[in-house]
């Protein structure tokens, strides 16, 4: 038939499928071929293989387009997946984007892109700061407690009794005054609360957007 490819048409889902199959199909193939072996001159059996030369050369020429034909195939279902994936439109929370701009940016959220996600790392920072200053707050709080504690044992001695008896209105108001508290002008927790459902809701969307694209966009090779 002179050897002329027939266009196929097949969902990008199946093609998907198709691509991960070759990768593995390919390193395989590799991996267990032999094309160059070793042979005594006066010998027709080549050491490693211990076939004939003849058959050895038959393997090898077999498995070397084997491996062309299979790595033939991957690139020109990956050219047409990449070419559906730039031209192939969907909706989502950031308004219309091509199914490769979706793919970017589900992956730049996952933390597989150059350039990271900053929500997430805006996120973390907020978090890790936020649970410094918690510390801070905490630790100088008890400080200030072992104080007036210290106080109230200097004003009143060490009886017990007559300190729960007797409430100092000056310790207290050390207490209120030099308590330390948090400036947080932002509400932190409910900006992180945010980023994060802003985050799960968008990559949720993301993946079925890509995946009903991907099921229902048709890609010929």
């Amino acid at each position: 038939m002179g050897g002329i490819a027939m266009s196929e048409k097949m969902l990008v889902t199946q093609a998907l499928d198709e691509r991960d199959l070759l990768v593995k199909k390919i390193r395989s193939r590799i991996e267990k071929s032999s094309f160059v072996d070793t042979v005594k001159r006066n010998e027709d059996t080549v050491y490693e293989a211990r076939v004939s030369r003849e058959e050895f050369r038959k393997k090898a020429e077999s498995a070397y387009q084997q491996i062309q034909d299979l790595t033939d195939r991957f690139y020109r279902l990956d050219a047409a997946i990449v070419a559906s994936n730039a031209s192939t439109y969907i909706e989502t929370s950031y308004g219309k984007m091509s199914v490769a701009g979706a793919i970017a940016m589900r992956s730049r959220m996952r933390g597989n892109s150059t350039y990271g996600d900053f929500d997430n790392l805006l996120y973390v920072h907020m978090a890790q700061e936020y649970s410094n200053r918690i510390s801070v707050v905490n630790d100088k709080n008890r400080q200030l407690q072992a104080t007036a504690e210290d106080m109230r044992i200097s004003i009143l001695g060490r009886d017990t009794k007559v300190r729960e008896d007797k409430p100092l209105g000056v310790v207290d108001a050390y207490i209120q005054e030099n308590t330390t508290e948090l400036a947080d002008p932002l509400d932190i927790k409910q900006k992180m609360d945010a980023l994060q459902e802003k985050r799960d809701k968008l990559l949720q969307e993301l993946d079925t957007q890509i995946k009903v694209a991907n099921a229902t966009t048709f890609i010929t090779i």
